[in-house]
Formats: structure tokens, C-alpha cells, sequence
């Protein structure tokens, strides 16, 4: 193995050890191996327990030894394979163990890595303990990017402690589509839960448009200030934003109230009825405030909300093209196929010069919506995961809740959920209810035809295969979403170029 980076630290104690073991389990991913070097009893194996406890989310889980067995295996979030090789007889008995079968699914935890002479992969991270007076020193050495995943778990260790969390109990928390962001639940000694958002800033993309990465063109947020400001903004107005405790802006760590575990959703995943009309309410509520472009956040940085632009229109709208189309077809989009789509949007771009502009929090919908019983009103509505907010047409908003990406919105709620909020903006004074409309199918076909090339993109560029699945709900929407007069000349092109509209 190539010398790669080294990351030494000093466990003062068993607890250290434990805690450490557990941080592993947010650093290490699908395809790691983790050597574990060290006399007997110097903790390998009471780190690994910790581990595998931590990934499991189990502090009871069993853990024996497979110093007799070789292996044990373990299905949990990540598939980990746990290996004593002490006992093997010789180096290549380690193929007929399944190792190579286990890390191409998971992690692999390997204890007295020696005796697997230089058959374990170039890429492995090694970790030996020693005894260091009451406690341990711990070497590790490995590739630079699985050592800095490493060194990220303990930056945000770090920061837990510097604010007085020192024992917090970190877990793993399910994330959204991106490829950057990561959550954590951060359990306190009183017992609260808290939550973390590690955010490290990413390296720029290639670009796609004039010299800019795609995050630029489409108003991708690509730090957390967009995150603490607009937080600030509607928490200050009277909605229920995650409140920021603590913020290390520049490494990306914040720590966040967490608003709850419920959703809109029922167990089968259907929509709520109740839950999905206050939140249309909650929106109307938002779009009834006039909303500034600048949000300070401290002395030193003010936040500028970004225009929803014809160019991130654009930009957004052609992942049908580049993505959803040559999955479809087996054949990319011809150049009077790419013309023709992009200059009808270009007309329906201009067709939203009258449009409502307002916050669009750009994915309003179930996943990012916390059903908050114990409060009254709009404040039972939490919101996450607005970042990417922008000034743009209102409308996208009420078309993301009532074309929920995640979850079928039946026809009926679909349109009580329209008659909500056209009423209660009505009842908030002027409102141009037919611009409105034309400017809600434009957005809701602008959306679809994103999403639809969006879950592609996760399956063929990111990995995420499981997005997939929304596939057919998402063109069922663009089709209603074309039925408006006004998007005439984009329903003809999907039918030439073989887009398949699903009939509700």
C-alpha cells in the first residue's frame, strides 16, 4: 500500500475508544476495508464493536468474536463483513472467506491484517492501537480521501465538544439526493435530540455553461449561508425553520433544532389530508409577505437570494434532455430535437414576466416537511431543506406540494389543495388568480422535466439507483401539468420525441 496520509490521536480512556468507534461508522462507506493492527487487548475489538453497534443504531446488538468463525457478517445500513484472521492458515484462504464479495456490497472490519500478506486492497486504511498509559495512542494511514472522510468525524467531533456536547451520541441520519450533504442526530446528556448538518464546501464542478458548473448556472447553494439566512428569515416571520444553536460557517457544521420525526405522510406513504392543506396554508401565509433579496446574517456577510433566471430555467429543464432521453430511447436528442425543446422554453420563460414572484423555497414537499401536532396554525408545519431558495414565480411552491415527487397526491386532495390557496390569497387582497394558473402549469412542466432527468442523473452519475421508483409518478405529473393550453407546443414535442406521458 502506498504511504498515502497519516492521522494520529491519542483515546485517553475505554470511553474514547467507544466514542471514536462510533465516529468511524459516519466515516467509513460501501467498498472501505479497515485494517485493525494491534497487540492483544489493545481495543481492536472493542472498537470494533463500537462500531458496528453504531451503524446498526443498536447499543444491544451481539458482537461475537470471529476469532474461531473467520468471519461474521452483519446487514445493517452499510452490509459490514467483521474478520479475524488470526487463525488463517494461509493468505489465499482469504478468497474462499468471500472478502472480495463482501467489500464490492459493504465495509469490510479486518482484525490481524498481517496475516493476509498484500492481498487486502491498495485502498485499505490502516489502524493500529497501541497502549498509551491509561489509555490508547491510534495511527491510522491510508488514502488521502478515506483519511480526510476520518479527519471530517473528528472536525465534527470537535465542534460538539467546543460547544459543550462533549459526550453526544452521533447517529447516522437519512440525507436528501445530494452528494455532499450528510445529517447526524446528536443525542445530548439530557437526553434531547439535536441535529447536525455537515456540509463540507465542494470542490467545483465541470462547467456546462459559459465557463460556470451546473450548481452556479441552476442557484445551487454551495455553503451553509444560504441555510443560516434564509432559516433566520422565516423563523422571523412566524414559521417553524430548524433554529441554527451553533454554526462553524467556514468549516460547514451547524447544529440545528431538530423540529421533530413526523411527516405529511401515513404509514403507506399517502398524503395526509390535514397535514398537506396546512401546509398550503403555511405557503399562502409565506407569499403573503413581501420578501427582501439581501438577509444579513452577521456583520461580515449578507446573504443575496438569487433570481429564479430563464438561464437556471433553462438549465434545469434540459436534464430531460440530457439525461431522461438517451435513458429512454437509447439514442441522445437530435440538434432540431434540442433546438426545438429549448426554444419552446425560452417562449414559456417569457410567458412568466407577469408571474407572482416571490421566496420559492424550491422543494417544498414530504420529504422536507415536519408535521409539528404540539403546535397551533402555521408553526405545526416545520420546513426543511430550503437552501436553494430563490425569488421566482410563486407558483412552483404549490405545484411542488401538489405534485408531491414522493408520494401520489390524489386528484380530489389535489384540488382542494388548489381551492385552499387560491382562496386564502385572494382573502390577502389583490391576486391575479389566471396569471397564476398558466404561471403553476409552466412551473409544474419545468419541475417534471427536471425530475425526470434528475433521477436518471442519480442512477447513472451519483449511484443512488432508488430514485428511480419516481419515475412514473413524475411523468404522470408532467402530463396533467401540459394539459394547460399555454403548453401546447412542449406536449407535441414530448409525443415526437418518445417522452412517455402516463395518463392520470
Amino acid at each position: 500500500m502506498n504511504d498515502g496520509a497519516t492521522l494520529t490521536l491519542t483515546l485517553a480512556d475505554e470511553a474514547e475508544t467507544i466514542r471514536f468507534g462510533e465516529d468511524l461508522a459516519l466515516a467509513l462507506k460501501r467498498g472501505d476495508c479497515l485494517a485493525l493492527s494491534g497487540d492483544l487487548g489493545a481495543g481492536k475489538s472493542t472498537l470494533a464493536r463500537a462500531f458496528l453497534r453504531a451503524l446498526a443504531d443498536d447499543d444491544t446488538l451481539e458482537v461475537p468474536s470471529p476469532t474461531f468463525t473467520l468471519v461474521q457478517s452483519y446487514e445493517l445500513r452499510i452490509p459490514v463483513s467483521h474478520f479475524d484472521l488470526y487463525r488463517l492458515g494461509d493468505a489465499s484462504e482469504l478468497d474462499e472467506l468471500g472478502f472480495d464479495e463482501a467489500l464490492s456490497d459493504g465495509i469490510c472490519l479486518v482484525e490481524w491484517p498481517e496475516m493476509a500478506d498484500d492481498l487486502l486492497p491498495e485502498t485499505r486504511v490502516m489502524l493500529r492501537l497501541e497502549h498509551q498509559g491509561d489509555g490508547r495512542r491510534a495511527t491510522i494511514t491510508g488514502p488521502e480521501p478515506q483519511v480526510n472522510r476520518i479527519r471530517r468525524v473528528l472536525a465534527i467531533r470537535e465542534f460538539l465538544d467546543k460547544h459543550g456536547y462533549a459526550r453526544a451520541r452521533r447517529r447516522f441520519l437519512t440525507g436528501d439526493a445530494s452528494v455532499m450533504r450528510a445529517y447526524e442526530t446528536i443525542g445530548t446528556a439530557t437526553g434531547e435530540k439535536l441535529v447536525l448538518m455537515d456540509w463540507p464546501k465542494p470542490p467545483e464542478g465541470p462547467p456546462v455553461l459559459d465557463g460556470k458548473p451546473y450548481p452556479k448556472v441552476a442557484h445551487l447553494a454551495t455553503d451553509v449561508y444560504p441555510f443560516v439566512a434564509i432559516a433566520g428569515y422565516l423563523r422571523k416571520i412566524g414559521l417553524a425553520a430548524p433554529e441554527v444553536l451553533y454554526a462553524d460557517c467556514d468549516q460547514g457544521i451547524l447544529l440545528l433544532e431538530n423540529l421533530g420525526d413526523e411527516g405529511v405522510l401515513d404509514a403507506e406513504g399517502r398524503p395526509i389530508p390535514e397535514r398537506y392543506r396546512e401546509s398550503v396554508t403555511c405557503l399562502a401565509f409565506l407569499h403573503g409577505h413581501r420578501m427582501p433579496q439581501d438577509l444579513r446574517i452577521d456583520k461580515t456577510h449578507v446573504h443575496h437570494i438569487p433570481d429564479f433566471d430563464p438561464t437556471a430555467m433553462k438549465m434545469e429543464a434540459r436534464l430531460l434532455l440530457d439525461w431522461h432521453l438517451p435513458w429512454k430511447r437509447g439514442t441522445p436528442a437530435t440538434d432540431t430535437e434540442r433546438e426545438d425543446y429549448l426554444a419552446i422554453w425560452d417562449e414559456l420563460i417569457r410567458e412568466l414576466a407577469s408571474a407572482e414572484k416571490n421566496l420559492l423555497l424550491r422543494d417544498f414537499h414530504s420529504p422536507n416537511i415536519i408535521w409539528r401536532p404540539q403546535e397551533s396554525g402555521v408553526r405545526r408545519v416545520g420546513i426543511i431543506d430550503f437552501q436553494d431558495a430563490m425569488i421566482g414565480p410563486t407558483a412552483y411552491d404549490l405545484a411542488s406540494i401538489v405534485q408531491d415527487a414522493r408520494s401520489d397526491v390524489p386528484k380530489p386532495l389535489a384540488d382542494r389543495l388548489m381551492l385552499d390557496y387560491m382562496t386564502l390569497r385572494r382573502s390577502q387582497g389583490s391576486f391575479d388568480e389566471p396569471t397564476f394558473l398558466k404561471a403553476w402549469a409552466i412551473m409544474a412542466a419545468q419541475r417534471n422535466c427536471k425530475l425526470a432527468g434528475l433521477w436518471v442523473r442519480l442512477l447513472q452519475r451519483d449511484g443512488k439507483p432508488g430514485y428511480l421508483k419516481h419515475m412514473p409518478r413524475t411523468l404522470r405529473y408532467l402530463s396533467a401539468a401540459l394539459q394547460h393550453e399555454v403548453l401546447a407546443p412542449l406536449r407535441d414535442w414530448c409525443r415526437r420525441a418518445g417522452i412517455e406521458l402516463i395518463e392520470s
